[in-house]
């Protein structure tokens, strides 16, 4: 009984660090479902090797981190459907990486959303949004720039921001740009982005004064996106402390 024992942790601590170097070495993109096959190794190993008091504690401490972030995803997964009937005389594009030239597989996503939106909603502008970070050899606003018009959006509909390394800078820049066209953003936008980000740049806008509709982009594997979620549950929580 004992050896069984022994070879059930031993053997869940190795399948869990193989499972943690697979997501985190051999894909793109899947960091935190990486670190949380980490973390369950370290329980196994705790739950093996420290006193049964003191894994108690850590028991319930861990307990409560959870309860904490099934609290934070439940907005998050409410608001990933985005608005219905949001049509609105402009649309915020919001940026993701870019791979050279081209789009990521989550800038593609929010891409396609925003195709539809706008083909669905032809008096409506569009403001692609994002600046030039590492490893991009464009901006974000550029490269979603040239996906709409190689797509048959006309460019006389689409505004770049070609500045933002941000959310926040994504939506008061974008807001920026409509004031300065003689419009009030508030009440007048719908933003586009990953379902599982739409919570968090809705609640952006708010604090910048600015109550807006959003529709999300396509979705990508569920494997992804689960990583996605597991992520966005962090970006809440530098928001709720940081404010942004």
């Amino acid at each position: 009984m004992n050896g069984f024992q022994m070879s059930a942790w031993l053997l869940s601590s190795i399948l869990l660090f193989l499972g943690a170097v697979f997501f985190n070495f051999c894909l793109r993109g899947y960091g935190y479902i990486s670190a949380m096959l980490l973390f369950f190794m370290l329980l196994v190993l705790l739950h093996h090797f420290l006193p049964g008091n003191v894994w108690r504690v850590i028991l319930v401490v861990v307990l409560c981190g959870f309860m904490y972030f099934c609290a934070v995803e439940i907005p998050i997964v409410k608001h990933s459907r985005g608005d219905r009937d949001c049509e609105r005389k402009y649309l915020i594009v919001l940026g993701a990486a870019v791979h050279g030239d081209s789009p990521s597989l989550a800038l593609e996503h929010r891409l396609e959303g925003a195709f539809d939106y706008l083909t669905a909603h032809p008096d409506t502008i569009a403001i692609v949004t994002g600046g030039r970070g590492k490893g991009e050899n464009i901006s974000e606003a550029e490269c979603m720039y040239s996906y709409l018009i190689d797509n048959g959006i006309s460019p006389e509909r689409i505004i770049t921001e070609d500045r933002a390394v941000s959310t926040v800078e994504n939506l008061k820049f974008s807001f920026d740009i409509i004031r300065s066209l003689g419009d009030e953003p508030n009440g007048n936008v719908c933003i586009v982005s990953s379902a599982y980000h739409l919570f968090r740049a809705k609640c952006l806008a708010e604090r910048l004064g600015v109550n807006l509709a959003a529709v999300p982009g396509n979705n990508g594997y569920p494997v992804y996106m689960l990583n996605c979620y597991i992520r966005e549950a962090f970006g809440i929580t530098h928001m709720m402390v940081f404010g942004w």
